[in-house]
């Protein structure tokens, strides 16, 4: 199908996108309300931390920047470490890729904007088989990242405008990561999965101590190797489609 804004609009898909997101609109914009104050307590002027926001829309990488430029850290520095964050990111979009690979580039580089981590997370669990399926998945997509967007966005903006009355020892922040990791959990279906999972964790606690939060790329690292390796020894049962 085309890309028609009032189309996407009006897909049932779109409101169920918007709909499975709604139950986790509430951590995500605790951690967005975070993040605009502590962008405008770090230093940030008030048009730089609005900005920041509208462009980058990324929480964990503004969150690991803003130490770094309140200590006035080398740009390469900056740079390195949003990249590190965010890689994440290739491993969603290499997923991504098979669903959408056939749209206009410029569309492509539109989904990719929108992006986020719980979107991954409810696109993969509505559409788990592979496989582009353009009238459905695309609506439901916008759906659920037109609400994350606003779920975030408004919020982070709120508290840029009212941060010197929202104190950061509140923890709200904490919200968003309790909320990714109930969805998370929601997709833990099979032993692998759960094996992947534990093996990430204690990657990542083992790797803590490594600059740049280098520690999220070692257990995204060693949760692919013991799923490859897990898959390897034991592949599961032909899917029904793929029999002749």
């Amino acid at each position: 199908m085309g890309f028609s804004p009032w189309a996407q609009w009006r897909h049932p898909e779109f409101r169920r996108g918007a709909r499975e997101m709604l139950g986790i609109t509430l951590g995500i914009s605790a951690w967005g309300l975070v993040t605009g104050v502590a962008m405008v307590k770090s230093g940030l002027s008030l048009w730089l931390a609005l900005l920041m926001s509208l462009i980058v829309f990324a929480g964990s990488s503004q969150l690991a920047a803003l130490p770094l430029i309140a200590g006035g850290a080398p740009l390469w520095v900056l740079w390195a470490t949003a990249f590190c964050v965010n890689l994440r990111f290739v491993i969603f979009s290499a997923q991504w890729r098979l669903y959408f690979g056939h749209l206009p580039r410029w569309q492509r580089l539109t989904l990719s904007y929108f992006a986020a981590d719980l979107n991954y997370v409810a696109f993969m669990r509505r559409f788990p088989d592979p496989r582009a399926e353009p009238e459905a998945q695309q609506p439901y997509y916008w759906g659920g990242v037109a609400l994350n967007w606003c779920a975030w966005q408004l919020p982070s903006i709120a508290g840029i405008l009212l941060a010197d009355r929202v104190p950061t020892e509140w923890g709200l922040g904490f919200a968003g990561v309790l909320a990714l990791l109930g969805l998370t959990y929601s997709l833990l279906s099979s032993g692998k999965s759960w094996i992947s999972a534990g093996v990430a964790g204690c990657a990542a606690v083992a790797a803590y101590a490594l600059p740049l939060r280098l520690n999220i790329v070692v257990a995204i690292a060693a949760a692919v190797a013991i799923g490859l390796l897990l898959d390897h020894w034991k592949p599961d049962a032909a899917k029904p489609e793929l029999r002749a």
